[in-house]
């Protein structure tokens, strides 16, 4: 029973994230052109070049934690640093239009730091998009009100992933020491979270998109994005700081 849930949770998993990146590429696209675009977290490249063509960006830069994911990226054409995004960012002040992450947030030590310094590096109107698991997705709620570890929290071990035995990776193999600390989920928001964040550090023109809608049509996402499984927050930099 649990590998026949695990397969069509992985299969609705793939459905989701589909849905999220047609999502922040449109975001992306609203934006209308920009110069120069930033993928935090950029991995291998891939899709950086989506959402580049969405913002019908010329100049691409990523940052990547993982070194071969990094050489990969600057394979594909893009500028990439290799670098830990609980530093600053290695970026002039107001030389970036658009600063997209996916998948990267929950990853991170000081969330703080890492929405200050992409405000920090956007120009006056450019545009933060920010990609995430949803802490309060009905999926995570079911784990939490029988007594499990929520689907998006099992990854908080460097031994395997724990306390959840319906998740995609609960009998993942060990991972490679040098694989651990990328890996590894340190805090999970709810959209409301999300949005407060975004909001206390004076980004504006704060909306919410949710993706995936386990175990509903993933449709229904957009009609309750609180409890999608991906929630996605755009931000803009004012054109005036206040």
């Amino acid at each position: 029973m649990g590998e026949k849930y695990r397969s069509a949770g992985q299969r609705a998993f793939a459905r989701a994230i589909a849905q999220n990146n047609d999502q922040i590429a449109r975001a992306l696209a609203e934006r209308g052109p920009c110069h120069t675009l930033l993928d935090l977290g950029c991995d291998d490249g891939a899709r950086t070049l989506v959402w580049a063509k969405a913002a019908r960006a010329r100049d691409l830069k990523g940052l990547e934690v993982v070194v071969d994911r990094a050489s990969m990226a600057e394979e594909r054409g893009i500028e990439v640093a290799n670098g830990d995004l609980g530093e600053p960012l290695p970026y002039e002040d107001e030389s970036i239009d658009a600063v997209v992450s996916n998948q990267v947030i929950e990853h991170l030590y000081d969330t703080d730091r890492f929405l200050a310094e992409s405000r920090r590096v956007l120009r006056r109107g450019g545009v933060l998009v920010t990609s995430t698991e949803n802490l309060a997705s009905w999926h995570n709620l079911a784990a939490l009100l029988v007594g499990w570890q929520p689907f998006s929290l099992t990854n908080v071990s460097t031994t395997r992933p724990i306390g959840n035995p319906l998740g995609m990776w609960a009998n993942s193999a060990p991972l490679e020491e040098s694989d651990l600390v990328s890996w590894q989920h340190r805090r999970v928001f709810a959209a409301r979270g999300l949005v407060d964040l975004h909001r206390a550090h004076r980004y504006t023109d704060v909306r919410l998109f949710g993706a995936g809608y386990y175990p509903l049509p993933r449709h229904l996402a957009r009609l309750d994005s609180a409890h999608a499984a991906f929630i996605t927050v755009v931000g803009r930099r004012p054109e005036r700081d206040g």
